[in-house]
């Protein structure tokens, strides 16, 4: 499974900002065509969509591009979208499967006719109560490889703030529907329009690995260091588990042992070895990445 603690979004066509967009320190980029890009500038930022996938693919950076979900708007997209150096494509608005199926055809055959041995995976981007109700639907779909919780727009279907309290229930949600198939869950209590509280953002980052989800959407490179730190493994953790594989492997396998005054037995090792495999990748992310990040006072449009 892809695992993707963080995940920026910039504009397609926003070059000042996709200079620097590699040098942030997320896991992977979301270039926008959607949201971020006014109706005035779509064809230009679909035009120039190839020449900035070539640039940044040059970075060893992971690549999503979220598309329009009006279907006229989303093939045009996807007909530049789907290349080489595009990991996944994140579609919006997802409320029942059937549409979101019909965009998995359409990434397949773009993908075939360009030559790809693999299909980019799909982000099945959740922004209302009815995405919310089709989980189980949305993630049996072939191709998907994550849930994301929109807050802002989530929010704006019940016409209340994006409060933490009203983000708690789809987050468990997203959560229990992504790991009943192994998919990442990017959400976190926390409205992704905060760009000032880095506090608040390493708390929601903390209590949303806790309630299982794997990562989470950034619109500000200020939200990437605690979102980062947030979902990965405490090192307190990773100790741990490193010393409960090393009894465990030194025991054979055995049914029971004990460790720093547990009981340890299978399902625990298994879930020991999960943590040192997560950390692991973390590792590597932070590796192929650049952690100097220069947090910048622009605000990217939502």
């Amino acid at each position: 499974m892809k695992r993707w603690r963080s995940l920026l979004f910039v504009a397609a066509d926003d070059h000042t900002r996709l200079a620097k967009v590699t040098e942030r320190g997320a896991d992977a980029v979301i270039l926008d065509l959607e949201d971020a890009v006014p109706a005035g500038r779509k064809a230009a930022a679909r035009a120039g969509l190839p020449s900035v996938v070539a640039i940044l693919v040059e970075r060893s950076c992971p690549l999503v591009v979220r598309i329009n979900g009006a279907w006229r708007d989303a093939m045009d997209d996807l007909a530049v979208a789907v290349r080489d150096g595009v990991s996944a494509i994140m579609v919006p608005k997802v409320e029942d499967a059937a549409r979101l199926a019909v965009v998995a055809e359409m990434v397949a055959e773009f993908s075939s006719a360009a030559g790809r041995s693999d299909t980019p995976g799909l982000i099945a981007l959740i922004e209302s109560p009815a995405g919310l109700a089709s989980l189980d639907a949305i993630v049996a779909v072939e191709g998907v490889i994550a849930l994301a919780l929109g807050s802002e727009d989530f929010s704006l279907a019940l016409g209340v703030p994006p409060t933490p309290e009203l983000l708690d229930l789809p987050c468990r949600m997203l959560s229990l529907a992504a790991a009943r198939r192994g998919l990442m869950a990017l959400g976190a209590p926390i409205s992704i329009g905060t760009i000032n509280d880095q506090d608040a953002w390493h708390d929601a980052a903390r209590k949303a690995r806790r309630l299982g989800l794997t990562g989470a959407l950034c619109i500000h490179p200020s939200q990437i260091a605690p979102v980062n730190e947030g979902f990965a493994c405490p090192p307190a953790e990773v100790e741990a588990a490193a010393r409960i594989v090393a009894a465990w492997d030194a025991g054979r396998g055995t049914g029971v042992i004990q460790v720093d005054g547990r009981m340890i037995d299978r399902p625990v090792v298994l879930a020991a070895r999960r943590t040192l495999a997560i950390a692991d990748t973390n590792a590597r992310s932070l590796q192929r990445g650049k952690p100097g990040m220069h947090p910048s006072n622009d605000v990217p449009p939502k």
